[in-house]
């Protein structure tokens, strides 16, 4: 996979579509645990929204290279 693709005559990182792949995951597990009120059993639940980005992140980052 290139390390770059070209968008609108611009190159852009790959990294930034996983960036925004792992940002509507966080967005989307972060309504669930709101909705069903799972984050009263969190014990920091910022602290658990940082690290499942980090590691969203991460993944994409292994998947993409």
């Amino acid at each position: 996979m290139p390390r770059e693709i070209a968008l609108l005559d611009a190159l852009v990182p790959t990294l930034l579509f996983g960036f925004l792949a792992a940002s509507c995951g966080s967005l989307i597990i972060d309504w669930l645990l709101t909705r069903y009120q799972l984050y009263r059993y969190i014990w920091y639940p910022a602290l658990f929204r940082l690290a499942a980005f980090g590691c969203m992140f991460a993944l994409s980052g292994l998947w993409i290279y």
